[in-house]
């Protein structure tokens, strides 16, 4: 286990700081062995048919898994049974993590999160916002390490119709709510978390397109013509920005190398194993513990 990020004598006080010194939950074999078998040779669902994904009508394409699509761009693809959770715990778990203590965003990842703060806090904390409605417009601005080492993130959140999904598949069998957002920062993604009651609890099931973002009002591929992801070893490299240059190498998650310097020779350093543990997050998404929605905290605790 990697060491756990820092916290306050305040954030020891906060009646949820058990939460944070519990043990991430384990990744399912089968979910493991989807890892061992490296980069999806199916792709996910295109972004700008994305649509599908929400009425669960995207069964050609990659459900679990990651890998690099045709047009260079790169995916990661979850769906995960989580028993004991409802929808409007979900609902209410997103923008909750966004105001109060940094600690809320750390007891999702205590190795890797370190803050999550949200930009309208009066917006979020507004009793006459619907609840599925505060992540609405709201900028999350954040830092956490996704292997390379801490970085800076700033995910855009939309509503629904903004991000260009078909609302009228929202409410139905296999879409409760959803959060939808557009991630700027070293690795620009467009992102989406789609949950609906499933056997004693909801299926949450994620979809990451990466190399997309916002420009001019429209979400574009920003991955140059020719420019594509590669995998080696067999594991999954992901394009990567620097701070002010549209530069995109392919950047090798268990090493940390690009190869515009250098390829993957398959050493393992405390990067690779991070890159590598955090990859499996994404595949299980067991670093939200369904008991915590069932903690009783209000809604007005947020504040």
């Amino acid at each position: 286990m990697s060491k756990k990020v820092g916290v306050s004598r305040e954030e020891m006080a906060l009646p949820y700081y058990k939460y944070f010194t519990q043990p991430l939950a384990q990744v399912p074999a089968e979910k493991l062995a989807v890892l061992a078998g490296g980069a999806s040779k199916i792709s996910a669902v295109p972004f700008d048919r994305r649509s599908l994904f929400l009425r669960a009508e995207d069964g050609d394409y990659c459900r679990l898994g990651y890998g690099v699509a045709e047009d260079g761009t790169a995916f990661v693809c979850n769906e995960t049974y989580m028993p004991g959770v409802t929808g409007e715990m979900l609902d209410w778990w997103f923008p909750w993590h966004s105001v109060g203590s940094d600690l809320r965003y750390k007891i999702w990842d205590p190795e890797d999160h370190y803050f999550a703060r949200a930009d309208r806090c009066d917006y979020v904390c507004d009793p006459a916002v619907p609840m599925h409605q505060k992540t609405w417009g709201v900028n999350h601005y954040i830092m956490e390490d996704v292997g390379p080492g801490p970085d800076f993130l700033k995910l855009c959140f939309k509503s629904p119709a903004d991000f260009g999904y078909d609302t009228a598949a929202i409410g139905t069998e296999h879409c409760q709510s959803l959060v939808c957002a557009i991630g700027e920062g070293g690795c620009p993604a467009a992102m989406t978390h789609v949950w609906a009651p499933y056997k004693d609890g909801v299926l949450f099931r994620s979809r990451f397109w990466i190399g997309y973002a916002l420009v001019d009002g429209e979400y574009r591929k920003i991955l140059p013509e020719g420019v594509r992801g590669r995998t080696w070893c067999p594991r999954v490299c992901l394009p990567t920005t620097s701070r002010n240059l549209p530069i995109w190498p392919p950047f090798c998650l268990p090493c940390g190398r690009s190869s515009a310097v250098s390829p993957c020779n398959g050493e393992r350093s405390r990067t690779a194993e991070k890159a590598q543990r955090k990859l499996r997050l994404f595949a299980v998404f067991g670093f939200i513990r369904p008991r915590l929605y069932g903690a009783g905290y209000t809604w007005y605790s947020m504040g």
